[in-house]
């Protein structure tokens, strides 16, 4: 049973890794969309082509998010603001925005 229990954790956390190696290969996914808006200004196009795209949808599954279209158009919407993910992940970002939302209210 031990032997079990100890097997399951690891095949767990195994998962969990795999779900975050997929999930930061979507972040860079958004961050060169948001580069190529920057350059080109087709970022948005370029991330609903990539999402929708098998391999795309292969990698949102693999990293626990839905292919679904909803999906797809929150991405268009984070690339199109422009915002990188590393900075949209910050902690001063969410603070700035809480703080822009207060004073909006």
């Amino acid at each position: 049973m031990q032997d079990f229990v100890d097997g399951s954790a690891f095949n767990n956390e195994q998962g969990n890794r795999a779900r975050k190696l997929f999930a930061a290969v979507v972040l860079a996914a958004l961050d060169d969309a948001i580069a190529d808006d920057k350059k080109y200004g087709n970022g948005p196009e370029q991330i609903a082509r990539w999402a929708r795209s098998r391999d795309g949808r292969e990698v949102l599954t693999c990293a626990g998010i839905d292919p679904s279209e909803r999906v797809v158009t929150g991405l268009m919407e984070f690339v199109g603001k422009g915002i990188r993910t590393s900075v949209a992940l910050s902690r001063e970002e969410s603070e700035r925005r809480h703080a822009a939302q207060a004073e909006a209210a």
